[in-house]
């Protein structure tokens, strides 16, 4: 991820979005990592046996907007990790800039849905102070927020 730039991309593979037996969150997930990677995004599935849930995760115009951008170079970083790889225990918070602003995602690997929070302070592009802030998944606005954000995080 370190060599992530304009001219060389990580290569994750292919998305399995449809395919096999991932939860609509865990599709979520697998293509917002895929995609805040910068990898590019191989559709690995039947288009024509999508179901609509999976093509609004597919047509995501916030992860694609970031997956494409085309001033801001680097992937999405993990930030508030010990920088210790474990396929069970991987990092959670992850941020990177691109044109629109500032994108976070939180990863929740837990078997239950988990409270998650994030002070901006924490974030390496901000800061302390006020940001207006949207949710990614669904267009709303959740207004401008000082000091950070709590949020109720899907399993996978």
């Amino acid at each position: 991820m370190n060599h992530v730039n304009f001219y060389g991309r990580p290569d994750a593979d292919m998305l399995e979005i449809g395919n096999g037996d991932l939860t609509l969150a865990e599709s979520r997930s697998h293509f917002a990592f895929w995609a805040a990677m910068k990898s590019p995004l191989l559709i690995g599935t039947d288009l024509s046996q999508l179901s609509q849930e999976h093509i609004r995760i597919l047509k995501n115009d916030v992860l694609l907007a970031f997956n494409q951008d085309d001033v801001y170079e680097g992937p999405a970083t993990p930030f508030k990790w010990d920088w210790t790889f474990s396929p069970t225990n991987p990092a959670k918070f992850w941020s990177g800039q691109f044109q629109r602003g500032i994108l976070i995602l939180l990863l929740n690997v837990e078997l239950v849905p988990r409270n998650m929070s994030v002070n901006w302070e924490e974030v390496p592009q901000l800061g302390d102070g006020s940001y207006w802030v949207t949710d990614g998944w669904t267009g709303e606005s959740l207004g401008c927020l000082s000091d950070g954000i709590a949020v109720e995080v899907e399993t996978h």
